[in-house]
């Protein structure tokens, strides 16, 4: 993997999603706490990966940092500049209505730039000696949140944290932060962001205030995609949605990976099992084997992901005994094949779960993604064996 880039990092990085698509829910929610003065002090923030949380997130703090800053200047917040008719006192403030501030507000590129006294994000760290990012957030970076929350605002208001995500959180830092819930300092916001909430400890979620953020319903996919790739055909376009799943961050890893390429060449290769078809297959696993993008976005987890999401699509089909449809033509003749009456459905099932524990471990591990992708193909190919002699 190439040196980090932090550059290229936080070209993609939430915390410059000023606008954000659906969740309206959730930030009603928010602005009810806000607006009443009963503010949590930590906030779960759950739901699928991809859709948005670390955004909304950042969505949070930068309207506190920001309407805490109108504050400190003297002007209330929300409220019109100048006096009221005839020289009278300007009307009182009206409750907000959105989280929105505007990208070229002073605090909306001090939070940007991660420039903000008053904001911690906490998140994996890159490790200079390894060259690629750590696989969890460790103790020594929980800890940097006890002298943060110790200190006074710097602009005289609250002080919050993002941790991004609590899913990666070891043992140690997970009870570094408990002490933090535990005894929750005064003006401080905590901002937990999880894919899994059910795996953090019992404690911790017992002390936050939790909000579940839903994939995104497809009329907001489609407004994304408008965004992001208005020139992809109809057909594209559907294809790119159905994939995406209602993720806006996946949807965006499959556009900078070239997805839609990436799962026709699959595909390709699936459709000719049990035969393994070897100079394809190396060529392909050749491709995936280079480093990917920053974060590990890149094109091999990309196709781990589409994998996984494809076999699961074809075992619930098989399991309700007809072929799922599919998303690029030529999917429900592949599910007849490998999924026929009959078939062993506990060994796919078994594959599904071994896919899962490959790509977290080669993230994990730093193991050959070529030899990784080899070896599930091998797997691949004993499942459609096994399926089509039960059949």
């Amino acid at each position: 993997m190439a040196d980090f880039d932090e550059t290229e990092a936080a070209s993609w990085a939430p915390r410059h999603a000023t606008a954000l698509v659906g969740h309206e829910a959730a930030e009603r929610q928010f602005l009810q706490a806000w607006s009443s003065g009963r503010m949590a002090h930590a906030w779960l923030i759950a739901g699928p990966k991809g859709i948005g949380k670390a955004s909304f997130a950042f969505r949070c703090a930068r309207f506190v940092l920001q309407r805490q800053a109108q504050t400190a200047s003297g002007a209330p917040a929300g409220a019109d500049d100048g006096p009221g008719l005839f020289g009278d006192e300007p009307p009182p403030a009206a409750e907000p209505q959105s989280l929105d501030v505007s990208p070229d507000d002073p605090v909306s590129h001090r939070i940007a730039s991660l420039g903000h006294a008053d904001l911690l994000v906490i998140e994996r760290a890159w490790d200079d000696k390894g060259k690629r990012w750590r696989s969890e957030i460790v103790a020594e970076d929980a800890r940097r949140l006890v002298p943060f929350f110790g200190m006074t605002a710097a602009e005289g208001g609250y002080r919050i944290a993002i941790i991004d995500s609590a899913d990666e959180l070891n043992r140690h830092a997970a009870n570094a932060i408990l002490k933090i819930l535990e005894e929750p300092p005064p003006k401080g916001l905590l901002f937990l962001v999880s894919h899994s909430p059910g795996a953090l400890l019992p404690t911790i979620r017992s002390r936050c205030r939790r909000l579940d953020l839903q994939a995104l319903a497809p009329s907001e996919m489609e407004a994304v995609l408008s965004r992001q790739a208005p020139d992809l055909g109809e057909a594209d376009r559907a294809a790119l949605a159905a994939l995406a799943a209602g993720s806006p961050g996946r949807l965006d890893a499959l556009l900078q990976e070239g997805g839609l390429e990436l799962y026709d060449a699959l595909l390709a290769l699936l459709g000719r099992l049990p035969a393994v078809p070897v100079a394809e297959l190396h060529a392909f696993a050749d491709r995936l084997g280079r480093a990917g993008g920053t974060g590990g976005t890149g094109a091999f987890a990309t196709v781990m992901e589409l994998l996984r999401a494809l076999l699961a699509r074809q075992i619930a089909g098989a399991a309700r005994g007809r072929a799922d449809a599919g998303v690029r033509p030529g999917e429900a003749a592949l599910a007849e094949r490998l999924f026929p009456p009959g078939c062993d459905l506990a060994e796919w099932i078994a594959v599904w779960e071994k896919l899962g524990e490959l790509s977290r471990a080669t993230d994990a591990l730093a193991l050959d993604r070529k030899h990784v992708l080899l070896s599930l193909f091998n797997r691949l190919a004993a499942a459609a064996r096994q399926g089509m002699r039960a059949a």
